[in-house]
């Protein structure tokens, strides 16, 4: 970055950050109109003004944002990913499951949609698939207000995830 995030203009700013959130530019644009000071200067700190407006969204646009989420286990099925979730994907291994795990994540994205109306969403950093599928088997029994908690925090711990990346 060759300004600080305060500094930018709306363009620049939503450039640089509309994609942390899949497909969710309106999160970075609202951020910026809001305004943003020297303590958004960071991953941290522009975490937080995303995150706020994320928290201030209105229920449909929150299932909304949850919706253009990737399923996992996509990346070896030749979908499109978006960069961000493609390198996630593979590196947790996603790439090479094995004929099984494949199965099983096609029949756990599909239940798990037709029960939530949403994609299983995980910040899969630092996990294995073999790890992933385990989640994956607990969190289809939650109950839908759980789990669309579960999956929003899921969508902000990626977002930070990202956000480090950048500032690095």
């Amino acid at each position: 970055m060759e300004r600080e995030p305060s500094e930018m203009s709306a363009s620049e700013f939503i450039e640089t950050f509309g994609h942390v959130f899949e497909h969710s530019p309106w999160i970075a644009e609202n951020a910026w109109f809001r305004g943003l000071g020297a303590r958004n200067d960071t991953a941290a700190g522009v975490h937080e003004a995303l995150c706020n407006e994320i928290r201030r969204a209105s229920q449909e646009q929150k299932l909304e944002l949850l919706r253009v989420h990737p399923e996992l286990g996509v990346a070896m099925g030749g979908r499109e990913l978006g960069e961000s979730s493609r390198s996630e994907q593979l590196r947790s291994g996603l790439d090479a499951c094995t004929a099984e795990e494949y199965a099983e994540f096609q029949r756990l994205n599909a239940s798990y949609r037709e029960k939530f109306g949403f994609p299983f969403i995980l910040a899969i950093k630092g996990y294995h698939r073999k790890q992933i599928l385990q989640i994956f088997r607990q969190r289809i029994e939650h109950g839908p207000e759980e789990e669309f908690q579960a999956a929003l925090a899921q969508v902000m711990k990626i977002g930070l995830f990202r956000l480090q990346e950048l500032f690095a």
